[in-house]
């Protein structure tokens, strides 16, 4: 009989609604699990009860530790993270660049309440635990099913807001059966200040003053198109490479790479010139995750290098 782990954290997928109408996670483990389960040992383990906005640093590498403590288990299968789907993506991702084990951590949630008369909780439990449990993805790292789809958590993110369908990964390629990467050392990124800022037409650089001042270690900009700006942002930028400061490029536009091709004094191309980092295929909220991870390694010595190989999205072959 398999045995899995299940990680709680709160989110929809444990939320009632008051007679306001308000979500709140208030449900407990052994009751989102319930008692009728055959075929699966399951072990609930109850970490926190948040809703995934209020997430922190702090709140993830907790969770990271929590899976960490139960694959300590020789005789576990594999675990399931329970998560809100707000920021399921990062706290999925953080787990994988560190995951150093074959056996798959797998992340769900829920769009509609514990409590709605059509909720999607159970189904997507249902779905993890089987993802969890199948030999085949053994080697697979860490694992985003929802909906009735699977997704590696490396460029995996939410992109409907009801859509019981909600995630999509930068390149569909679904799951795969090996991780191409090996996982990076263990450094708790809850000390570690990296802040997300928005291109936009006429944006200024007050945004990026501001992150400095406030003590951001490091930047992500959220450009457009393929990876651009504008002059006064490349100048931001550059005055944050000459203090050490890096600042990592992605793009606000849903699927495709980062190019840095671009010059007019505003593009990608002038943008790495001012020192800035461009993220291949990872988003904002994963790019940020990745940039904490590495700040955190005292030993970290080729920045650029290791964050071009990290957010590189690899195309290996689907499960079927």
């Amino acid at each position: 009989m398999p045995k899995v782990a299940v990680v709680t954290t709160g989110g929809t997928i444990a939320s009632r609604r008051d007679g306001q109408g308000v979500s709140r996670p208030v449900v407990a483990g052994p009751d989102l699990l319930g008692s009728a389960w055959t075929g699966t040992e399951l072990r609930v383990v109850d970490v926190m009860s948040k809703d995934s906005s209020s997430m922190t640093f702090a709140d993830m590498d907790r969770v990271r530790d929590a899976v960490t403590a139960e694959l300590r288990d020789p005789e576990l299968d594999a675990v399931v993270v329970l998560h809100g789907t707000d920021t399921m993506e990062e706290t999925a991702f953080l787990v994988d660049l560190h995951h150093a084990d074959p056996r798959p951590v797998v992340f769900t949630g829920a769009q509609r309440t514990f409590d709605h008369p059509e909720s999607d909780a159970q189904a997507n439990l249902a779905d993890a635990v089987a993802a969890g449990s199948d030999p085949a993805l053994r080697g697979a790292g860490v694992i985003i099913a929802f909906g009735g789809a699977l997704h590696r958590a490396s460029g995996t993110r939410k992109v409907d807001t009801t859509s019981l369908d909600a995630f999509r990964s930068v390149h569909p390629a679904g799951v795969t059966s090996r991780r191409s990467l090996d996982p990076l050392p263990w450094h708790p990124i809850s000390g570690i200040r990296v802040d997300i800022v928005a291109a936009y037409p006429g944006a200024d650089r007050v945004q990026i003053d501001a992150c400095r001042a406030a003590g951001a270690q490091g930047l992500v900009l959220d450009g457009l198109g393929s990876g651009n700006a504008n002059p006064a942002i490349v100048e931001a930028v550059r005055d944050c490479a000459s203090a050490g400061i890096p600042v990592v490029v992605t793009t606000r536009v849903p699927q495709g790479p980062t190019s840095a091709t671009y010059g007019g004094g505003g593009g990608g191309h002038d943008l790495v010139s001012a020192g800035a980092l461009f993220s291949a295929d990872l988003r904002a909220g994963q790019a940020r995750i990745l940039l904490a991870v590495l700040l955190a390694d005292p030993e970290h010595t080729d920045l650029d290098k290791e964050f071009d190989r990290r957010s590189r999205i690899d195309h290996a072959p689907r499960i079927s």
